[in-house]
């Protein structure tokens, strides 16, 4: 795939809201974008510059798993269901001593998290 088709996949899949196919073509074509920034749309360039920045923060993107189990935590916190909260804690101690985990929690989670000392 040429450079030029790359952009345009890359803005048509932006256009779309297929932030996924996005993130793939960037990722596996970062080196190359990298130099070549300033030609991709503004909200491509977006997404382009928070990838680029979380990996040079060494940063891992989370995966399916940690992100099913962030979903499950604010939905206990919805229904301020404790003991699943505590459940999804238990089992996922690693993920919740991550820095970024706040990001992805709501306000309900980050208050009852808080409160137990988890984040």
């Amino acid at each position: 795939m040429g450079f030029r088709e790359l952009l345009k996949k890359i803005d048509q899949s932006v256009d779309n809201h297929d932030l996924v196919l996005t993130r793939v073509y960037i990722q596996e074509n970062i080196d190359v974008l990298e130099e070549n920034r300033h030609l991709l749309k503004g909200n491509a360039r977006e997404l382009f510059e928070f990838l680029y920045n979380q990996g040079q923060d060494g940063t891992k993107p989370l995966s399916r798993q940690e992100i099913i189990t962030i979903n499950s935590i604010n939905s206990y916190a919805s229904k301020f269901d404790l003991k699943g909260i505590k459940f999804c804690v238990k089992h996922n101690a690693p993920l919740m001593l991550r820095k970024d985990i706040s990001h992805y929690l709501n306000a309900d989670a980050k208050i009852i998290l808080q409160g137990m000392g988890a984040i």
